[in-house]
């Protein structure tokens, strides 16, 4: 899985810090947190017939991972979602579209990891491009990465933070062996999730099961789908799960919200199911789709 270049995007107005400036032109300082640390938070949002879908949840988890780590100030939600109106009308954009937010804790006066050097207050940084869910709906294959998932003692996945490093070497494993993404596993060798979205997998007796948070984070798209499927009757259930449970199930698929919902047809060589996409991972599919184009905040032009 490779994304595409979109035509679209090649003008994008890019707003940093309320500045709004072309693509090109547009610059974080060097000073910068993200910068010298990778010291940011972010939240990826998708916008759909001129509706944010799940907006205040995300603000809210940008919010708790930037009290967590000791961020000076956030801006309220009504300034986010005004930087995020000023961008989405300089792009005439209402549909289609992928928003990353970040928000960094700020500009340094000298380069250093010390947060008191931070002075100016945080960085917003909105991207906002003409992307379509990123993930094959005919399915994609996984692989088991060596990569771990971080230990909460160490980095705990409960703050949305930009250290993705682990994720990326992950992702480059799956580069390498053909594979569309790459399956991780916490430090006790359970599954977490994959190098960029949730696993979900339906278990003997149709039970839909996913991993637990507790070496990844709290995903939005992911409480959505439990949501959904125990309101169509579908028992949930969220645990350790093992390789081998994974390999054996009957359908898989993954959840976020840059790819929505996506079938897995294969895992480290093993075919899920009959290689195709199941009847619950269907089912699903279509409800968080409907959902997702009905439902959300509208953002109107400032």
């Amino acid at each position: 899985m490779l994304q595409k270049f979109d035509e679209r995007n090649r003008d994008l107005i890019v707003n940093v810090g309320g500045r709004l400036a072309h693509r090109d032109e547009a610059g974080v300082s060097p000073f910068d947190s993200v910068v010298q640390g990778g010291d940011a938070v972010w939240e990826g949002l998708r916008l759909t017939n001129g509706r944010i879908f799940a907006l205040d949840e995300h603000l809210a988890r940008l919010r708790r991972s930037a009290h967590a780590l000791g961020f000076a100030s956030v801006p309220s939600d009504e300034a986010i979602i005004a930087e995020i109106s000023r961008t989405l009308a300089a792009n005439a954009m209402r549909t289609g579209v992928h928003i990353r937010l970040t928000l960094t804790r700020g500009v340094k006066l000298t380069s250093g990891m010390d947060p008191r050097l931070n002075v100016s207050g945080p960085t917003l940084i909105v991207l906002a491009e003409f992307k379509d869910p990123v993930y094959d709906l005919a399915g994609i294959t996984l692989i088991t990465s060596s990569v771990r998932r971080t230990a909460p003692d160490s980095l705990d996945p409960k703050i949305h933070h930009n250290n993705l490093l682990t994720s990326i070497l992950a992702k480059i494993e799956a580069n390498v062996a053909g594979a569309d993404d790459a399956v991780m596993l916490d430090n006790r060798g359970f599954i977490a999730e994959t190098n960029a979205t949730h696993l979900f997998m339906v278990l003997p007796g149709v039970t839909l099961a996913t991993p637990t948070t507790a070496a990844c984070p709290e995903g939005i798209t992911r409480a959505t789908v439990l949501r959904l499927a125990s309101s169509s009757g579908i028992a949930c259930s969220d645990g350790d799960y093992t390789l081998p449970q994974l390999y054996n199930a009957s359908e898989v698929f993954v959840t976020g919200t840059m790819g929505g919902l996506a079938p897995v047809i294969s895992v480290d060589g093993r075919a899920i199911g009959d290689g195709t996409p199941g009847p619950v991972t269907k089912q699903l599919t279509e409800l968080y789709a409907n959902l997702a184009a009905s439902t959300g905040t509208t953002v109107t032009a400032p």
